[in-house]
Parts: C-alpha cells; structure tokens; sequence
C-alpha cells in the first residue's frame, strides 16, 4: 500500500486525536501517504478528505474530541452508500483505512474489506464495552471526568446531608458507573447488567443513616433509567432530602488522560503497521495484559464486553 485513509466515527472520545496522530506519523514512517476522512462515513461518501503530514497532525495529542470531526450516517448502512463511498476512496487512491470508532465503526469497516478496501479497526468509547480488548480509549478520562464530579459532589452532600443521585452514560453497559462509583466510595452503584430493586436500594440508604453517615451518594448508569426518576422514588420512599446531577455529554469531552493517551497513540500506531507492513483488513486492535493484540472484527461485532461479577461484589462489599 502507497496511501492510507484515517478517519473517526460515531461518538466522540477523548484520545481520538492521539490515535489519528500516531496513526498519521507511523504510516508516513512506514513510507506511505495518509489522508484524514473528516465527518467519517458521511466525509468518506461525500469525498472529503485531506492530506496528513507530520505537521498536520502537531499539537492535537492533547485535546479531547476529534479534529477530523465526527458524524453517523444512515446512507452508508445501504448498498448504494457504501459503493458511493468506495468509489471516492479508489477514485482518492486510498488502499487501506483507520477506522476509530465504536461497534457501528467496526461494521462499517468490515463491510468496508470485504468490498475490497482493507479497514482496521481501533477501539474508542467510553463505555468500554467493546469485547475483545482489556480498556478502549476514552473510557479512563471519561471515568475520572466523573470521579472530579463525585468528589465535588460529596463535599456539598456532606455538608447539607442530603443525598445525592448522579447519572452518568451508559446505555447498555455500566462500566463507567461501576468504576467511578467504586473509585470515589459511593454507596450504591446501579447498572443494566444487575438491575437492583428500589426497596434494596433504599434499605442500604437507610441503615447508614442509622449508623450515623451524613450523606449518601448513588451513582446510575443512564441504561438503568433517569437519575430524576430514581431521585424522586427515593424522595416518596423516604422523605430523605434528595437531590440529582446528570453529567451528560461533559464525559465526553476534555483532554486524554496519559493513560488514555498512551493507549490512543500505541493502537493508532498498530493499526498503520497491519495495513501497511502486513496488508490485512477485517480486523482490529485491542490491548490484553498491556499488549496489543488484533483479532477478526467478526468475532466482536455484536458482542459487549461483561463486567465482572467481582467488581460488582467488590463495589457492594465497600458499601457497606
């Protein structure tokens, strides 16, 4: 291969930038031209891209988000779309493509191969829930954009005693909730994957009333269900002053952390040396035991990656 396209789909995630970075000085180490596809899928089919040089991608490893921008994109789910956005890559003289996304992405990039255009692709979401890899990127700072708020948030619950229900993203899967909840000491955690009635919830507020705590801090993945809703049965369960922050798309946003920021920069950097030192397509890169690994996109499409009953049992145990 002579040319590689980068391009970012979906949800935006902090480290986005560190990986197309890496991804754009690897292959230009490798002797290849890279060209940056923005407003991914929808930029791909409308032919928009432009060249990528060492100094083009300067200067963003640090910021959040995504400078190639980020869209999603209903034509490209069709046949016509997809040959539309063939077509603008061959007619480019893009022979291969760095898809950084979520499992909507890694569809689309292997459909991408299978028509002819090799596509690999990396991990990034903070949900984590993507199967087959240890940590996708942007899940890190997303957790510790939460943990600043619960620590925030503890010091005003304390001081007024009341209790706080903090919603946080997550859809389909808690990680986020399980590990900021569990890293900033909060006394119930509710996820999708273990649903937990309210009289449970509501029986542990009040033993540790009884034994004396000045606050209470519940932490909700948004999957479970809306953190006003929670507050309010709280509120006619209890009588408890009962307030409720939802953290929204402030998640998403902000610098990588370094960790997430290394992990960004060593799957981009992966990612240009399978499309170009091996020529392969269909698949993408994951981290396991810190090193970095890649695997057929079949065998993880469709599948979301389980939290571990410890933690959970762990988080519960810390509660008490």
């Amino acid at each position: 291969m002579r040319k590689i396209g980068v391009l970012t789909s979906g949800g935006d995630a902090p480290g986005m930038n560190a990986a197309v970075r890496a991804a754009v000085r690897r292959g230009i180490s490798l002797g290849a031209e890279v060209v940056g596809v923005r407003r991914g899928y929808a930029g791909l089919i409308a032919g928009e891209f432009v060249d990528l040089g060492v100094s083009s991608v300067g200067d963003i490893i640090h910021r959040g988000g995504t400078f190639l921008q980020t869209a999603r994109s209903e034509y490209f789910m069709t046949p016509e779309g997809q040959a539309q956005a063939l077509a603008k890559a061959r007619e480019a003289g893009i022979e291969g493509l760095v898809v950084i996304g979520g499992d909507g992405s890694f569809r689309g990039a292997l459909r991408l191969t299978e028509l002819g255009l090799p596509a690999v692709g990396v991990p990034a979401t903070i949900d984590n829930d993507i199967y087959g890899t240890d940590r996708t990127i942007g899940f890190d700072t997303a957790v510790n954009t939460c943990l600043d708020a619960i620590r925030k948030i503890r010091d005003t619950a304390t001081s007024h005693e009341r209790t706080f229900v903090l919603e946080v993203m997550g859809r389909h899967s808690g990680w986020i909730a399980l590990a900021a909840g569990l890293a900033g000491g909060a006394e119930s955690i509710l996820l999708p994957e273990r649903p937990v009635p309210m009289e449970e919830v509501v029986a542990r507020l009040k033993r540790g009333v009884e034994r004396g705590k000045r606050h209470t801090l519940i932490i909700v993945a948004e999957g479970v269900g809306s953190g006003f809703d929670i507050g309010r049965q709280i509120r006619e369960m209890t009588g408890y002053d009962t307030r409720v922050m939802v953290l929204g798309h402030i998640q998403r946003g902000g610098s990588p952390t370094a960790l997430d920021a290394m992990l960004a920069s060593r799957m981009g950097a992966k990612a240009a040396e399978v499309l170009l030192e091996e020529g392969r397509g269909g698949l993408f890169i994951g981290v396991e035991n810190e090193q970095m690994v890649t695997r057929p996109l079949e065998q993880v499409l469709g599948r979301r990656k389980e939290i571990p009953d410890e933690l959970v049992d762990l988080a519960e145990i810390l509660a008490i």
